[in-house]
């Protein structure tokens, strides 16, 4: 059985059935990076607070760094009997320097070990969904400038609405992304890595110890080093039982999987038959296992399904946090699948669409035909009447009756007679009709966008 961080106080074996209900090493072994780059920084505490010894602090550095390089490239295996990965990589380390290893858990708990470890796998792993943000929003904008002269209709409550560039229509997702790279943003600065808090009520450390220089520990990152700053904590009690990071990291994952997924939805009916305005590339499509003829956009459907997961993620850590008492109660220890999951779904998803957006081809003579469909350009020509002096609400109730007329007669409004129309009003000239139901005339009238 895996040696453990405790158990001096017991006098009886721990039941197998506990061992196997609280391990985590078998998911938490996500943070065995981390954990590493926390001893490396606390030897370098405990050395400058003359608990270890410049010959100790090169040993036990020696060896972490080994265990850091067998996880980087890809060698460390965890040791699924341990308790955690905090306890495996004690282990290893044992296995390394001897007896050596007892010093490092000094002025330590596992407690802020693990704050530790998560706030720098956060760190991390926010700083990958901006670069992936970032791709997806550069796919969409060379999309968006590939058919920058397209016009499509654009909807509300699902209905034919008014005519909108497609550009427009896809730089609004891009407008979600930068805000979503805003909030990822946010919840890393908001992310302090502090050391110092013990298992709740601090340690023999003088705060000036803490003074560590941590970024040479950070390779390939150099974002990630700026960020990396460490600092003695301010309140120990707040410190080790703190999870708002997490809450915080969840909620922007969340909110990125709700973006996702309306972008999936739109593509989703722009795809099927009866819209017919989109062809997604057959890479990224699978087929039926009865019906030959299918084309499914099961991508799209799994970005779609998986933002429940998102937010029943959030919700969960939410639930566990409400009712905890100060300060750390090993329910905290729930918040890493959470986490991890969240961060991998969004990760992934962002990866798939960057590839399935830049492979979309539009079926333009499709969307033309939706064009003709005279009432996306009721709205024009109410403006036109305002412009002959008519008030809004009078123009807008002329032009109704004018729509309904056209439904219910079967008539194009571009092909009534110049009579037809001034029976609705006199103001009408179907020369000037005529001109504005064209969608290009309708999308470039709208002066209060600003394109760029």
């Amino acid at each position: 059985m895996a040696k453990k961080l405790w158990g001096g106080r017991f006098a009886k074996a721990t039941d197998p059935l506990v061992e196997e209900f609280t391990r985590s090493v078998q998911y938490d072994y996500k943070l065995a990076e981390y954990d590493i780059i926390g001893s490396l920084v606390h030897i370098q505490i405990l050395k400058n607070a003359g608990y270890l010894n410049k010959t100790e602090k090169a040993k036990l550095e020696s060896g972490l760094k080994a265990l850091y390089s067998a996880v980087k490239d890809g060698t460390f295996k965890p040791d699924l009997s341990c308790e955690d990965i905090h306890t495996d990589i004690q282990n290893k380390l044992q296995a390394k320097v001897g007896d050596l290893v007892m010093k490092l858990h000094t002025a330590r708990s596992r407690n802020e070990q693990v704050v530790f470890a998560t706030k720098l796998y956060c760190k991390a792993g926010l700083m990958k969904l901006q670069e992936a943000l970032v791709d997806l929003d550069i796919t969409l904008c060379e999309l968006a400038a590939k058919n920058s002269d397209v016009v499509i209709p654009g909807f509300t409550h699902m209905q034919h609405a008014q005519p909108v560039y497609l550009m427009d229509y896809l730089m609004a997702y891009g407008e979600m992304l930068k805000r979503d790279y805003d909030r990822t943003w946010v919840a890393a600065k908001n992310i302090e890595l502090t050391m110092g808090a013990g298992a709740l009520a601090g340690t023999p450390i003088d705060a000036a110890k803490y003074n560590v220089d941590v970024s040479g520990y950070i390779k390939g990152n150099k974002d990630l080093r700026k960020s990396f700053k460490l600092q003695p904590t301010v309140n120990s009690l707040d410190s080790v039982s703190d999870r708002d990071f997490v809450i915080e990291v969840l909620n922007t994952a969340a909110i990125i999987g709700m973006h996702l997924s309306r972008l999936s939805e739109d593509i989703i009916i722009w795809s099927s038959k009866e819209f017919g305005f989109i062809s997604i590339d057959d890479a990224f499509c699978t087929g039926s296992s009865l019906m030959p003829q299918k084309k499914n956009p099961d991508v799209l459907e799994l970005v779609r399904g998986y933002t429940g997961r998102l937010y029943g993620n959030l919700m969960s850590v939410l639930a566990m946090m409400k009712g905890l008492p100060l300060t750390y109660n090993r329910d905290m220890q729930l918040d890493k699948e959470p986490l991890f999951d969240s961060i991998e779904i969004v990760s992934a998803e962002l990866a798939v669409l960057s590839g399935l957006v830049k492979g979309l081809k539009f079926n333009k003579a499709k969307i033309e035909q939706h064009l003709e469909d005279e009432s996306l350009y009721a709205t024009d020509l109410v403006y036109y009447l305002v412009g002959k002096g008519v008030a809004f609400k009078n123009a807008h109730t002329i032009v109704g009756k004018l729509v309904k007329y056209s439904i219910d007669n079967s008539v194009e409004i571009k092909s009534m007679t110049e009579r037809e129309l001034g029976k609705f009003s006199a103001s009408f000239k179907k020369s000037d009709i005529v001109k504005l139901l064209d969608p290009k005339t309708s999308v470039e009238s709208k002066k209060s966008l600003k394109r760029g």
